[in-house]
């Protein structure tokens, strides 16, 4: 009986994941500015321990009011929910803004939502 290999195939490609941010909220209200978000996940994203070093592990584009990451794995999904929430504090916007997973490859950007019905009673 011949011996089986372990590993991959040469050649073969790593599997890749595809993450979107969409910030739709915020941009539409001129609040958050897409390609500065877009600049700053660039120069962010650590590969191999360092920042702004994607290489081809990472690619970072926009699509119009979304981000997109394709990224190599293993990459965490959290990693870039991390790295929304530190450019919120940064714009000062974190206060306003939180980052919600609405399925298993993207997170939104959303306004908190303050009810002040029960204000009115006196």
């Amino acid at each position: 009986m011949p011996a089986q290999k372990s590993g991959a195939k040469p050649g073969a490609k790593k599997k890749q994941a595809k993450f979107v941010i969409d910030c739709w909220q915020p941009v539409e209200d001129s609040v958050l500015d897409v390609a500065t978000f877009e600049k700053f996940l660039k120069d962010s994203i650590k590969v191999d321990g360092k920042a702004g070093n994607l290489g081809e592990a990472v690619d970072v584009f926009m699509e119009k009011t979304k981000v997109v990451v394709n990224a190599d794995l293993p990459f965490s999904k959290r990693y870039l929910k991390y790295l929304t929430k530190k450019y919120l504090k940064k714009q000062q916007l974190r206060d306003y803004l939180h980052v919600v997973a609405t399925n298993k490859t993207t997170y939104e950007m959303r306004y908190f939502s303050i009810n002040n019905e029960g204000d009115d009673e006196a």
